[in-house]
């Protein structure tokens, strides 16, 4: 089977840490959906409007990259929420490496936008990165797709938690603006980013107070440590990475 891809998703994740682990609903974070010129046709999005959500079916592309070819793939895999050392079953699993990297995410449809011949959707919620190729477009079904009673196997016991986000004297930085200094960015990234840290990038199995990490967002590195249940944001700089 040949898969034709219709569209890549345009957004501010340039590297895999930092993005959602899975898709939120409640997300502010938009993302682009922008259609291949072959399937930029009005036509076929005619009633997507009435639709508040959809499924986006898409390919983990970096996993693509780092095969090279190889069909290669395992049984079990050891997902970071519990700690990086338990396996379980690659299908009992979300993980990207799969013997098909195929995504599945649920999003909340914000608009659609035509602009100089383009065709976009803007969505909130996907957890994708920044050039992920999209496969194919549904619309989201409560009475069907739905399932308030299902169970959650172990992810109900590694379900993410919240940190308070310290942002320091960048806070002030902000507020006053600054064109010459990173930390004064546009109010929708700080808006964004302030959301990403919340979530809680590090792998589960870094807890190291002393440890500073590395997050780039929309042309922004962000450098921070977590003490406890918050973040303290140590240092802002632009970011080559797009």
């Amino acid at each position: 089977m040949e898969l034709h891809v219709i569209a890549h998703a345009k957004n501010g994740f340039v590297d895999k840490f930092g993005i959602p682990r899975q898709s939120r609903s409640d997300s502010g974070i938009e993302t682009r959906i922008i259609f291949e010129p072959t399937y930029a046709v009005r036509e076929s999005l005619r009633g997507i409007e009435e639709f508040s959500h959809l499924w986006l079916l898409w390919g983990f592309s970096e996993v693509e990259k780092e095969r090279d070819g190889v069909d290669s793939w395992s049984p079990t895999v050891r997902p970071p929420r519990l700690g990086g050392n338990k396996r379980v079953g690659v299908f009992a699993t979300r993980s990207p490496y799969r013997p098909n990297p195929i995504g599945l995410t649920s999003v909340k449809l914000l608009r659609i936008e035509e602009k100089n011949g383009a065709l976009e959707l803007v969505v909130s919620g996907a957890d994708l990165l920044n050039g992920t190729p999209i496969y194919d477009i549904k619309p989201y079904l409560s009475y069907s797709d739905s399932h308030p009673d299902a169970k959650n196997g172990f992810a109900d016991a590694v379900k993410e938690h919240r940190l308070e986000v310290d942002w320091g004297e960048f806070a002030e930085v902000q507020r006053l603006g600054s064109v010459s200094h990173a930390s004064c960015m546009p109010m929708e990234i700080f808006r964004d980013l302030t959301e990403i840290l919340s979530q809680d990038p590090r792998p589960a199995y870094q807890d190291d107070p002393n440890r500073e990490y590395k997050l780039d967002y929309a042309g922004y590195n962000i450098t921070f440590s977590v003490q406890n249940l918050t973040l303290f944001v140590k240092n802002i700089t632009f970011s080559n990475k797009k």
